[in-house]
């Protein structure tokens, strides 16, 4: 007989149960499963990046750029919409990536009042490599799901996450 494996969330949920058998603890069965998930998705995400001496920060801010096509450029407001921190944060983000030689700024020739944030060479040659290592991660995270599985699972977690989206 082939029987599932078992984990850790089988336990807690057997062991809250038989401590509390008045309550519905079905949707530790998912919950605590992407919350332990993300753990490891995390971690592998910080080994990635630190490898390519990047912060999870500083990632978030050169893939902005990058996602953006050539020539890698957008204003600090579109950073901060890509990347859901303050107009102070982003202003300091840009500052210690402009040291690091990874971005530049340049007036924005449409708004006299404006900047450009884009990526030198360097910027795109780092965030290049430290995401393809973080792929290199991410589907080794998956490895034990059929493409198939894979595809049903990101559907229904779209359907979960859809609302908070939008």
């Amino acid at each position: 007989m082939n029987e599932e494996p078992q984990d850790e969330v089988d336990r807690l949920v057997a062991a809250w149960r038989t401590e509390r058998p008045d309550l519905d603890v079905e949707p530790l069965q998912v919950l605590s499963r992407v919350s332990r998930l993300a753990k490891h998705l995390d971690r592998a995400r910080r080994a990635a990046f630190a490898e390519h001496d990047l912060e999870p920060w500083e990632f978030d801010v050169l893939t902005a750029l990058r996602r953006a096509g050539k020539p890698y450029e957008l204003s600090p407001g579109a950073l901060i919409r890509a990347t859901l921190v303050t107009s102070g944060t982003m202003t300091n983000r840009i500052d210690r990536l402009a040291q690091a030689s990874l971005v530049r700024r340049r007036p924005d020739p449409e708004d006299r009042r404006g900047v450009l944030v884009s990526l030198t060479e360097s910027g795109v040659a780092r965030v290049d490599a430290a995401f393809a290592d973080l792929l290199r991660r991410e589907h080794a995270l998956l490895a034990a799901l059929a493409p198939n599985d894979q595809h049903t699972l990101s559907a229904l977690l779209r359907t979960m996450l859809a609302p908070f989206d939008s």
